[in-house]
């Protein structure tokens, strides 16, 4: 039986869209990649069993890969760039690994960060991003996804005390974690945000299980009954809806990254097991079909790392407008997923094979795909930029 070696980087960079990053940056990148080699070992069976290790936080923390470039105090900041390189890095290694990080650092350290007190910030701040303590954001609910400005989670002030009630759904982190960052109407109908430990009476947390995607990571449903937090748990940031999209906004470029990183691996699996697998007496490599699909693979991977540096590069001068980063989040999710076919087509059997890894990437990216704002949504944004209509209802 012939084992192939799929997972080995091989750096695609045909334009040399990476050549001129910075040291620092490249530095962090590689501190990614260090992690993804350490726990490639352990994904399949993690992803098969669909078990969430822990320790996988953890090392991320020790790592310094906890921070999304991100500022707050005891947070190391890092430049859009570096935190896209290594959002990018992680999941070419696994969509779950990645999502780790999209989720503690990308939203829940980022909200506290963004929109915390002083005191919140402190508290949790560093904790989070050493993955001592696991964050959770609580924005999606049972019957409000893309219409999550429609949340129905309820919050009122009473006496000393904030008090909870509502339904959440999706929420990464949130049977597992510490604290949830709860997204709630007061009784003034405004959207405000609030820290709940997950320990609080009334908090009750389902892990979601029958996942074909992002299974070695453990999203939750919520039920929050009479939830009561003291009355300064509330991030005094956060006013309106408006503040919760910055916060979607600061994390689409990410999730475009996230999908070149899948867009990486599969293409890379396809081009290592061209070379690898004989059939009918040669190397796949050599069929012209092999050829051609290579070629528009690597098309299509081009025009996501373009995408996704000209955007960094954006974002670092303080010029990219929310709409550049759906159009990207758009652009790369569909793009990963039309690539990931192409790759699982060309293994053939072997191809559904978690050993070989494109499988993995394959349903992960269905995933991808939809979080953080479906396609549709995504278009909605777009087209209300480009012809200054509103088209939501």
């Amino acid at each position: 039986m012939t084992d192939y070696a799929l997972d080995t980087p091989l750096d695609t960079d045909y334009y040399g869209v990476f050549a001129d990053v910075p040291a620092a940056d490249r530095e962090v990148w590689m501190r990614a990649r260090a992690m993804v080699e350490q726990t490639m070992p352990e994904v399949n069976a993690a992803w098969d069993a669909a078990e969430y290790p822990l320790s996988w936080a953890r090392r991320m923390g020790e790592m310094d890969l906890l921070n999304d470039g991100v500022a707050g105090p005891g947070l190391n900041q890092v430049s859009p760039l570096a935190a896209g390189l290594a959002m990018m890095e992680l999941h070419r290694g696994d969509g779950s690994i990645g999502t780790i990080a999209a989720v503690q650092a990308g939203l829940a350290l980022r909200s506290i960060a963004d929109y915390g007190s002083e005191a919140q910030r402190e508290r949790w701040l560093g904790p989070l991003s050493r993955g001592e303590e696991l964050g959770a954001f609580a924005l999606t609910e049972p019957e409000h996804g893309s219409d999550s400005v429609g949340l129905e989670t309820s919050v009122r002030v009473e006496g000393d005390e904030l008090v909870l009630n509502g339904e959440k759904k999706w929420i990464g982190n949130g049977s597992v974690g510490h604290i949830t960052v709860v997204f709630a109407r007061d009784e003034e109908g405004k959207v405000r945000g609030v820290l709940v430990p997950q320990d609080t009476p009334g908090y009750s947390a389902t892990t979601i299980t029958g996942k074909v995607a992002l299974r070695a990571i453990h999203q939750a449903e919520i039920t929050l009954t009479d939830v009561r937090v003291p009355a300064d748990s509330f991030l005094p940031g956060i006013a309106s809806f408006k503040d919760v999209s910055k916060i979607l906004f600061a994390t689409r470029l990410g999730v475009a990254w996230s999908a070149l990183g899948h867009a990486t691996a599969v293409f890379e699996s396809a081009l290592s097991y061209a070379k690898q697998r004989i059939q009918f007496g040669k190397p796949l490599a050599s069929f012209q079909m092999v050829q051609e699909r290579l070629t528009e693979m690597l098309s299509d991977l081009v025009s996501l790392q373009l995408h996704c540096r000209q955007l960094a590069d954006l974002d670092a001068a303080g010029e990219m407008r929310p709409t550049q980063a759906s159009l990207a989040k758009y652009t790369a999710t569909r793009t990963a997923r039309r690539m990931a076919s192409t790759a699982r087509d060309m293994l053939g059997g072997n191809g559904i094979l978690l050993e070989n890894h494109v499988v993995r990437h394959f349903a992960d990216i269905e995933a991808l795909h939809t979080y953080e704002g479906t396609e549709s949504v995504q278009a909605l944004l777009v087209g209300r930029d480009l012809t200054g209509i509103g088209a939501f209802s």
